[in-house]
């Protein structure tokens, strides 16, 4: 599920592999079939447009009497959760993890089972008929974990630097298990150094905060550049000295700034060249093995990119992984794409936002390649009653993690209300392709426009420009639809937004052609029902902007 070894002793078992499944709905309705997991059930000949409700069977073989937690990467969109026949829980939202807990699990044979829809109806306020696909399935990894009276949920690692040392706050959530109280101890290692936490008495079923503060003399700074990252090993010891559990997590000392109308990172002014990328294959759907995802961060490393925005939702964490590893800056944001101000009255919009971005934040705080937090894409932030909303929702982000700068990407040019709530302003524009304004001018129209918004003085980024190109479709006319014409729109904004120093990042929609909603729309929504504006198509064969790209981000003169 990781690129490293999270546990040592507590005792994991991959749940990847075949399971049964029996489609809901349809013509097919109660037939069974052997998909794979994790996998997208859209891949199957049966099921290539299938939208509504399926059912996944694993049966699972346990030798002693244990605690049982099933760790879910990702379902899509809404998981109900039942062992052997009863209900356990339920989770929304196909792009963050959930786990289901079993206590007191005998030895012998059981069987697992989730339900799973991706329909679009009022209960689901986020996936909706959109620009991108929700695919149904499991899509993401599962593993089943053997927990003892207590295990360790999570741990953010908080680096910060006093006097020339690197130094960080380390804080543990434990949870008893047991029906009696108890006492608990942290110890473990990390970048060369011993890690000892006070005890912590915890009475039955509770989850408490342990904290500890540290100094990491030895430690190397992770940068693009130098992505130096460090192992955090602790282990969870009851008041007998017995070890009950263990996480292991991999992070990276650095910290984000945004001064001066600039970004920084480790103090470092940076501008983000990068890609918009939706977890969207032809082959694989939305559920990546991970040497695609690697060819993905290869391609955009040829470019000449150093960052990556995950739109419009937040990523595996494999891919994260792979970013921590090479270097790349990630935008990551919520899910919650062009809602306008009816859609987000859904009864269920709040609570399903306050959920994702929790989860987002909590599960991908440890992540050094995640620099920006990003919510609600291009939605209603030009009425009264949508800043309300991103009001709220930046302000639980800031309280989650304070040490990321904050943003969302907004197309609504002089008629934003939300840019004062913000980091840094972002725009969504796109001279060249729905309109014949010119990159240049466009550019400095939205500075002024941030400026006046209550964005005076902070970092700009050009969150999205591009054009649509048919994969193989050339012709020296270089109409709209070919190759030839992305090439020229892209290159046209780069140029532009390379000349203007106050341009902190530019993030080209998009990198791959991605596959689009076709109910309830018109006709004329999406040729090939596709996102064609990607620099490669959707099996990640290059058009000719992708040589644009290369040429214009490889240059040494580059800021």
């Amino acid at each position: 599920m990781r690129l490293f070894e999270q546990h040592q002793h507590r005792k994991i078992r991959s749940l990847e592999g075949t399971w049964d499944f029996q489609m809901q709905d349809g013509e097919h309705a109660g037939k069974h079939y052997l998909l794979p997991v994790p996998g997208c059930w859209e891949m199957h000949p049966d099921l290539l447009n299938y939208r509504g409700k399926g059912t996944y069977r694993k049966v699972i073989v346990t030798e002693r009497e244990a605690h049982l937690r099933f760790l879910f990467q990702g379902v899509s969109h809404t998981a109900e959760v039942y062992f052997d026949g009863k209900y356990v829980t339920r989770h929304y939202n196909a792009y963050t993890a959930f786990d289901a807990l079993i206590k007191g699990v005998s030895p012998g044979t059981h069987t697992l089972e989730v339900r799973v829809d991706n329909g679009f109806h009022e209960a689901s306020s986020l996936h909706m008929h959109n620009d991108y696909y929700t695919y149904g399935g499991i899509i993401r990894s599962v593993e089943v974990q053997e927990l003892e009276d207590a295990y360790i949920e999570r741990l953010e690692f908080v680096p910060s630097k006093h006097e020339g040392l690197w130094q960080a706050e380390i804080k543990a959530v434990v949870i008893n298990l047991s029906d009696q109280k108890k006492t608990f101890r942290l110890q473990g290692q990390g970048a060369g150094e011993s890690l000892d936490f006070e005890g912590k008495e915890l009475r039955p079923h509770e989850k408490a905060v342990i904290i500890g503060k540290f100094t990491f003399p030895e430690a190397k700074a992770w940068i693009h550049e130098s992505p130096n990252l460090y192992h955090i090993k602790l282990k969870l010891s009851d008041d007998q000295g017995n070890l009950v559990d263990d996480l292991t997590e991999r992070v990276g000392f650095r910290i984000i700034t945004t001064h001066r109308g600039r970004i920084q990172v480790n103090d470092q002014d940076i501008v983000l060249r990068g890609f918009n990328r939706h977890e969207d294959h032809g082959i694989f759907g939305a559920s990546f093995p991970l040497s695609a995802m690697a060819h993905d961060l290869d391609l955009m490393k040829e470019m000449g990119c150093n960052s990556v925005r995950t739109s419009h939702y937040p990523n595996d964490p494999l891919f994260l992984d792979l970013c921590d590893e090479r270097g790349f800056y990630v935008w990551e944001e919520n899910h919650a794409r062009g809602l306008n101000i009816e859609q987000m009255r859904n009864p269920n919009f709040i609570q399903q936002c306050e959920d994702v971005n929790r989860e987002m934040v909590e599960q991908h705080y440890n992540h050094p390649s995640i620099i920006i937090w990003a919510i609600l894409n291009e939605c209603a932030s030009n009425t009264e009653e949508g800043r309300v909303h991103y009001k709220r929702q930046l302000e639980q982000i800031r309280e989650l993690d304070d040490s990321r700068p904050l943003t969302f990407a907004s197309h609504h040019r002089d008629r934003e209300l939300c840019f004062d709530l913000a980091d840094i302003v972002s725009f969504n524009l796109y001279p060249g392709w729905y309109g014949p304004e010119d990159p240049g001018e466009l550019c400095d129209a939205a500075r002024r426009w941030a400026d006046e918004a209550g964005g005076f003085g902070k970092p700009m980024i050009m969150s999205e420009f591009g054009a649509d190109a048919v994969y193989g479709y050339r012709h020296m006319t270089r109409v709209k639809g070919t190759e030839e014409r992305q090439a020229d729109i892209i290159e046209q904004n780069l140029i532009a937004y390379e000349k203007r120093e106050f341009v902190s990042g530019m993030y080209i929609w998009q990198f791959c052609d991605c596959r689009v909603t076709e109910e309830e729309v018109g006709p004329l929504w999406r040729i090939t029902t596709q996102n064609l504006k990607g620099v490669v198509d959707t099996y990640r064969r290059p058009k000719l902007a992708f040589e644009t790209v290369k040429q214009m981000w490889n240059r040494d003169d580059k800021r």
